[in-house]
Order: C-alpha cells, then sequence, then structure tokens
C-alpha cells in the first residue's frame, strides 16, 4: 500500500481517532524509518498476534518514495524474526500487491472470508 496516495488507501482511517486507535489495538507495530536528520517514516506494518499461532498483518504501508527499495520486505522479514518460526503470517492483500507478496515468498490462499464495515 502507498499512502501518499489517498485514494489508494481504500480501507485506511478516515479520521484522527480511528487512526490512534487502529495504532493503539494493534500489538506488532514495525516501523521503517530514513536514517536522516529527523528520522522521517517511510514504512510501518501492523498487526494482531497472540504470538503463538498466528499473526495478521492488518497493513503494510511504504512511502512512495521508498517502494522497490526492500522497505516492506524487511517489515515482513522483522515481523518474521520477531515472531518466531512457530507463528505464522497472514494478511488480505490489496490486488495490486499480490505480486510483491508472492515475491516474498508467501502463498496465496484461496478460502478467506469478509464482513465488510458498516461505516
Amino acid at each position: 500500500m502507498c499512502w501518499s496516495n489517498p485514494a489508494s488507501v481504500q480501507h485506511g482511517p478516515s479520521t484522527t481517532k480511528r487512526l490512534k486507535t487502529m495504532l493503539g489495538n494493534a500489538n506488532l507495530v514495525l516501523t521503517a524509518r530514513l536514517d536522516i536528520e529527523g528520522k522521517p517514516l517511510i514504512g510501518v506494518a501492523r498487526g494482531i498476534t497472540d504470538f503463538s499461532w498466528v499473526c495478521y498483518i492488518s497493513e503494510l504501508a511504504v512511502s512512495a518514495s521508498a517502494q522497490g527499495l526492500g522497505v516492506g520486505k524487511g517489515l515482513m522479514d522483522e515481523a518474521q524474526r520477531q515472531l518466531g518460526p512457530s507463528v505464522a503470517i497472514s494478511l488480505i492483500s490489496m490486488p495490486d500487491a499480490v505480486g510483491f507478496y508472492e515475491r516474498i515468498g508467501m502463498t496465496r490462499m484461496t478460502d478467506a472470508f469478509w464482513f465488510s464495515r458498516k461505516r
């Protein structure tokens, strides 16, 4: 997901309150920052996990200027490192990101289900 293009954030927060709630209730939040003055944020991975069986990555976002530089893969690698080998990782991909997840070695699943938000 690219956060510099608001049109691409189809399921993103509509308010600051929602964003705070999303981050506050995640129990795995990883960030990628440039090693320059101000340490600008260039990537974030947000997940919910039991740290035993599975982790659901609810958001993987990389700024447009950093896409293609390995930031997303690095965040997913760090998630795997922190979770350990006994924890599976699942996510729902935006259609334009499917190739990325396949390239980093994730397996496409066919039997996932979804209830849409009402608001």
